[in-house]
């Protein structure tokens, strides 16, 4: 596909890029910017430097690789910048953060991060990157927050992988569930509204994530796994359940039907119950909240969620 851009500087590029203030230590990294930015938005299907250096006057792949690779920019502080214009036009406030993994597939060993491990979105092992994710969703928009990069105990250990690509030497092995309390706790820094958090069962079997939710004070949500633990009573000698069991125990009265939201075929429909109770860790230690159960309806392939 042979896509070129304009060598003008587009009105609408220049009023976004505006909001923006990106402190390079070397004058040309602003123009590099602009063109890099500009060949992102062609619809060349690939996009690295040598193809963006194809479409877009101005500029090279040796001036686009230095961007990636030299250039000394804030990223943080560039990424703070871009929240807060997300905080003042795409949400209402009433919004959920969601933590979740996010799996980018690689053929090569090269890539930051690259080795063999599980991705949700391959659904398997395979060669990939992994970062954990915040965003912010809300009934008017879905926005991403903060992202890290997750370093596997491979690449930590193994200088001369870091030094061909250039990892700072200040970064560490963190597990993900540390990843993941630092998004949030950058995005409660910069002041992004919420009224709570969700996960998934992942991090919601995580006696250590919960544990850092609740020292946080943060309302949240999560899936968990038929096996979690909990106690219907507080008292020691209440007996200890798994969820399953204590869902598939209750009367089918207590059961309610919920209006879900409005799909292809119509309105989707689930059953939904919660049960008040505590989850209990394997040091016995009890902690209050709800359980929740979720079932198909009628005629609906069965499957329960927790």
């Amino acid at each position: 596909m042979d896509v070129h851009a304009s060598p003008d500087e587009l009105p609408a590029r220049q009023e976004f890029l505006g909001r923006f203030q990106v402190r390079f230590r070397r004058p040309e990294g602003a123009e590099t910017l602009e063109r890099d930015i500009t060949g992102l938005l062609t619809e060349r299907p690939t996009k690295n430097g040598d193809t963006i250096a194809q479409a877009v006057p101005g500029t090279s792949e040796q001036r686009l690789q230095e961007l990636l690779t030299n250039i000394h920019w804030d990223a943080d502080d560039l990424n703070r910048q871009r929240v807060q214009n997300m905080i003042a036009e795409a949400t209402l406030g009433d919004g959920v953060r969601v933590v979740d993994d996010t799996g980018f597939p690689k053929q090569g060993h090269a890539s930051v991060g690259g080795s063999r491990q599980y991705s949700g979105t391959l659904g398997k092992v395979g060669n990939c990157q992994v970062a954990v994710t915040c965003c912010d969703t809300d009934p008017q928009a879905s926005w991403p927050v903060a992202v890290r990069l997750y370093l596997p105990q491979a690449w930590v250990e193994d200088p001369a992988r870091r030094g061909q690509a250039r990892v700072p030497e200040e970064v560490t092995c963190r597990t993900k569930l540390e990843l993941a309390l630092g998004r949030l706790d950058q995005t409660r820094d910069w002041g992004v509204p919420h009224r709570g958090g969700v996960a998934d069962a992942d991090d919601g079997n995580n006696p250590h994530f919960l544990a850092g939710l609740e020292s946080r004070q943060e309302p949240y949500m999560v899936g968990v796994r038929a096996d979690f633990r909990v106690r219907q009573q507080r008292r020691a000698a209440s007996p200890v359940q798994r969820a399953d069991h204590v869902l598939r125990a209750l009367l089918r009265w207590r059961w309610r039907t919920v209006r879900l939201r409005h799909g292809t075929t119509g309105w989707l429909h689930q059953k939904f119950v919660a049960v008040h109770g505590w989850r209990v860790t394997s040091d016995e230690r009890q902690h209050v909240g709800w359980l929740l159960g979720e079932r198909a309806t009628g005629s609906q392939p069965e499957e329960r969620k927790y």
